[in-house]
């Protein structure tokens, strides 16, 4: 479900209408997240980590209004669920574009991964599926250790998903942590949101 925000009465009407007229309208940040109480809890709970993580980000996503704007023929809904668009390795190295519906319980969440997870497994190509806007694209490179980061994208192509991506995990001295980068379309989103974004997110890992 979604309902369209009324332009004219928004009080960020203005910067609604000049960002969106960008040829890049993304903005991104990188910042390294603690995660040495969300690993054990994962661990404790017998999920995957990353199911773990990608569940917490979900929770905060849509605990944050601007992070579930999108933009459809110019105007701004707000949704009132937001899903993920994960990236899923396949034993092939090739990856696909998964569909991973959000529940609060992290046990549902988990069964629903998990199958998604073994769906694209079992397909070839980038594209399996059909999807709708109501996402945040997703990816993890556990191989990677990066400080900043970049996407792939088409200035042709309609697009206000928000992108958020973990680099690889790093242990010092029991401390473990990770860089997580989040680039998100400044017509709808604001530094301050990030920030909120952060705040809940970080509180979640650390719960």
């Amino acid at each position: 479900m979604k309902r369209k925000l009324d332009l004219d009465t928004w009080k960020r009407k203005e910067h609604f209408q000049f960002f969106n007229k960008m040829e890049e309208p993304f903005f991104g940040v990188t910042v390294p997240i603690d995660c040495t109480l969300a690993y054990a809890k994962a661990k404790e709970l017998n999920v995957s980590f990353f199911t773990y993580y990608l569940h917490k980000t979900l929770i905060a996503v849509n605990s944050i209004e601007a992070f579930r704007y999108r933009i459809i023929d110019n105007q701004v809904y707000v949704f009132d669920r937001i899903d993920a668009s994960a990236t899923i390795l396949r034993e092939d190295k090739t990856f696909g574009f998964s569909l991973i519906e959000y529940d609060e319980d992290i046990n549902e969440f988990a069964e629903i991964t998990k199958k998604e997870i073994a769906r694209i497994q079992q397909t070839t190509g980038l594209i399996t599926r059909d999807f709708e806007i109501n996402l945040i694209h997703f990816s993890s490179l556990p191989w990677v250790n990066f400080t900043s980061y970049s996407h792939a994208r088409s200035f042709t192509f309609a697009d206000s998903c928000p992108k958020i991506s973990f680099g690889k995990m790093m242990d010092t001295n029991g401390k473990k942590t990770m860089n997580m980068a989040i680039h998100v379309h400044h017509a709808l989103v604001d530094g301050y949101d990030v920030g909120l974004f952060l705040e809940c997110f970080e509180k979640l890992m650390s719960s």
